[in-house]
C-alpha cells in the first residue's frame, strides 16, 4: 500500500470565496446564539454603555450608514473582548420631516392645509404604518455586516413610553430654567412650513449655489448732523441680495469707524464707504467726491422708507451701529429687516426697533403688503425692483451667484424669518461643556480643539420645536385668555392623569391635544387650559 496519494490537508480553493466564508460565519454565529451568549455570560461584569443614534426605516440603508455601522460595531465588541457587558438594543427614529415627506408623497397630499383636510388622525395613522416599512431590510443589512444589535428589543421613538421619556426630558430642563419661548429669526422651511436649526442648515449638502439679484438702493434723508455743502436731495446707498425684503426695511447699519464718502452730482447728494467707489465706477462715473466722514457720523440720521406700509413703526427709519457691517461686498451700508434676518433682529431690538414679519407660513407676502399679497417672496423680487426703479431708487442691479441654504427635505431654498419656537438655553451651559470637552480623548485628536471644540465654543440656543403633526407633542399647556395667565408643564403620564384625569393611551397628535381643562388660575371659570401645537424637532428625541 503506497500513501503518496494521500492528503494531509483539505483541499484549498484557487481563489478565496470571501461572500461564502462571511455566509458560513454568520450561519455559525446564529446556530450557537453567539452574540445572546457574549452578553448572558457576562452577566456580573462590568456594563459598557454604548449610544447609537437611531435611524430612519422608511428609507433603505446606503453605504453611510454601512460605513459608521462597521464603526459602531468595533467599540462594543472591543469592550466585549475585554469583559465588559455591552447590550446593544437596536432603535428606529419614527418621527420627524422625513416620515412626514414620504407619508406626503404616498398619500397624494402636500402641505399643512392639506395635511389637516385629509385629517390629522389619519395622516399620523398613515406615517405610523409608513416609517417602519423597510425595518426587514434593515435587518439583513446589518446582520448581513456582521455587526451585533438586539433588534428583538427594539425601541422606537414613537413608542408612549419612549416619547414620556421625551417630555420627561424637557420637564427637567423646564425645571432648571432653560427652557424659553421667544420669536427669533430662524432658517425656514416654507416648503415643509416649519423652522430649521442652524443645526439642520449645516447638514451635508444643505448649501449650493444658488443664483439671485442683487440690488443697491437709493434711501433719501430726511433729518441728519451730517453737514452736507448744497441744499440737494440726499441719499443713503445699500446693497441686498433678497429684494423681497426691501418692503420691511426698518433700518439702516453702518460701521461706525468705517470711512464713507459723500458725492455730489448736478442733481443729489449720495453716501457710500469709500473703499468701494471703484465697483461703482459706472453707475457713479457723474458723481464728484465732496468729503470723507466716518460711519459715527451718520449714526441717527433718520430716512423715508422706501414703502408706506410699515412707515408708523415706532423708532424706525434710521441708521444705527452694527459691528457686522464691512466693506467686502456691497456699499457698507446694510439694509436692516428685523422680521428676516438674524443679525438685523438682535441689533434692532437693542435700539428698540420692534419686529415686522408679514410673510405667512408658506412663503408668501400677507395682505399687509398688498402690492405682493400671495406671491412667495423669491417670486417677488422682480416686481419689488421694478416698483423701485420706476421711483428712480435703483443704483445697480446685478445677478449674484451664492452658495445659499436649502431644505434637506425638500431641496428648496430656505428663507430667513420671524417665527415662535421653544429652544434650549445652550448658552447658559456652553461653557461647561468646552470645559469638560478637554477631558475627552479624542480620535483624531485635533477634533476636539477642532471640528467639534470649535462648534461647541460657538454654539447657540437650540430651536427645538416643530410645527408639524407626526412627532413628540411639547408638554406645555397654556391659557386661552391673557387675563389670567398660567402654564403647566408636564413631564410624566402620571402628572398628565393626575391634572386631567385621564391618562393617554396615545400621546401623538391630536389624541393629545383633546386633553383640554378648566384654568385653575381664572375665578371665571370661563378660560381652559389648551396645549401649545407645536412638536419636538426629532433630532432632540433621537
Amino acid at each position: 500500500m503506497t500513501n503518496k496519494n494521500k492528503k494531509y490537508y483539505p483541499e484549498i480553493e484557487a481563489a478565496a470565496n470571501f461572500p461564502k466564508i462571511e455566509e458560513k460565519i454568520l450561519s455559525k454565529w446564529a446556530s450557537e446564539n453567539t452574540f445572546k451568549k457574549s452578553i448572558s455570560n457576562r452577566d456580573k461584569s462590568k456594563e459598557f454603555v454604548f449610544y447609537d443614534g437611531p435611524p430612519f426605516a422608511n428609507g433603505l440603508p446606503h453605504y453611510g450608514h454601512i460605513l459608521t455601522g462597521f464603526v459602531k460595531d468595533i467599540i462594543p465588541r472591543y469592550q466585549t473582548m475585554k469583559g465588559s457587558k455591552v447590550d446593544r438594543v437596536f432603535g428606529w427614529d419614527c418621527h420627524g420631516l422625513p416620515a412626514e415627506m414620504e407619508s406626503e408623497k404616498e398619500l397624494g397630499i402636500s402641505g399643512r392645509k392639506q395635511i389637516q383636510d385629509f385629517g390629522v388622525e389619519k395622516f399620523n395613522d398613515h406615517c405610523q404604518e409608513s416609517v417602519m416599512k423597510f425595518t426587514k431590510e434593515w435587518e439583513v443589512t446589518v446582520g448581513r455586516q456582521a455587526r451585533w444589535v438586539d433588534f428583538e428589543n427594539d425601541y422606537k421613538t414613537m413608542d408612549k413610553n419612549y416619547m414620556e421619556s421625551v417630555i420627561w426630558a424637557f420637564k427637567q430642563l423646564w425645571d432648571k430654567g432653560l427652557i424659553y419661548e421667544k420669536d427669533r429669526v430662524m432658517p425656514y422651511s416654507w416648503k415643509a412650513e416649519t423652522p430649521l436649526s442652524n443645526f439642520e442648515t449645516r447638514l451635508d449638502d444643505s448649501y449650493r449655489e444658488r443664483k439671485d439679484p442683487a440690488v443697491t438702493v437709493k434711501f433719501e434723508i430726511k433729518e441728519s448732523n451730517i453737514k452736507f455743502e448744497n441744499s440737494k436731495k440726499s441719499y443713503l446707498l445699500a446693497w441686498t441680495t433678497t429684494p423681497w425684503t426691501l418692503p420691511s426695511n426698518l433700518a439702516c447699519a453702518v460701521g461706525s469707524e468705517i470711512d464713507y464718502s459723500i458725492l455730489e452730482s448736478d442733481e443729489e447728494n449720495i453716501i457710500i464707504a469709500d473703499t468701494v467707489l471703484e465697483n461703482y465706477k459706472q453707475e457713479l462715473s457723474q458723481f464728484n467726491k465732496v468729503k470723507t466722514i466716518k460711519g459715527k457720523n451718520i449714526l441717527g440720521t433718520t430716512y423715508l422708507p422706501l414703502f408706506d406700509y410699515f412707515k408708523n413703526t415706532k423708532n424706525s427709519f434710521k441708521v444705527v451701529e452694527a459691528e457686522f457691517v464691512n466693506t467686502e461686498e456691497g456699499t457698507g451700508i446694510v439694509h436692516m429687516a428685523p422680521g428676516f434676518g438674524e443679525d438685523d433682529q438682535i441689533v434692532c431690538e437693542s435700539n428698540d426697533i420692534p419686529v415686522v414679519c408679514p410673510v405667512d407660513d408658506q412663503g408668501k407676502f400677507t395682505d399687509e403688503v398688498p402690492d405682493y399679497q400671495d406671491l412667495l417672496v423669491f417670486d417677488a423680487n422682480e416686481k419689488i425692483i421694478t416698483d423701485l426703479r420706476e421711483q428712480n431708487k435703483i443704483i445697480k442691479k446685478e445677478n449674484y451667484t451664492h452658495n445659499y441654504p436649502h431644505c434637506w427635505r425638500t431641496d428648496e431654498p430656505l428663507i430667513y424669518k420671524s417665527v415662535n419656537s421653544w429652544y434650549v438655553e445652550v448658552t447658559a451651559f456652553k461653557n461647561r461643556m468646552v470645559e469638560l470637552n478637554k477631558e475627552i480623548s479624542w480620535i483624531p485628536d485635533h477634533i476636539k480643539e477642532g471640528t467639534f471644540g470649535k462648534w461647541l465654543a460657538g454654539a447657540r440656543d437650540w430651536s427645538i420645536s416643530r410645527n408639524r403633526f407626526w412627532g413628540c407633542p411639547i408638554p406645555v399647556w397654556k391659557s386661552t385668555d391673557p387675563k389670567y395667565p398660567r402654564v403647566d408643564v408636564y413631564g410624566s403620564l402620571d402628572e398628565i392623569e393626575k391634572d386631567f384625569g385621564v391618562r393617554p393611551d396615545n400621546l401623538h397628535r391630536p389624541h393629545i391635544d383633546n386633553l383640554i381643562r378648566t384654568n385653575p388660575d381664572d375665578p371665571t371659570g370661563k378660560s381652559k387650559m389648551v396645549r401649545v401645537t407645536e412638536v419636538f424637532d426629532c433630532w432632540f428625541e433621537s
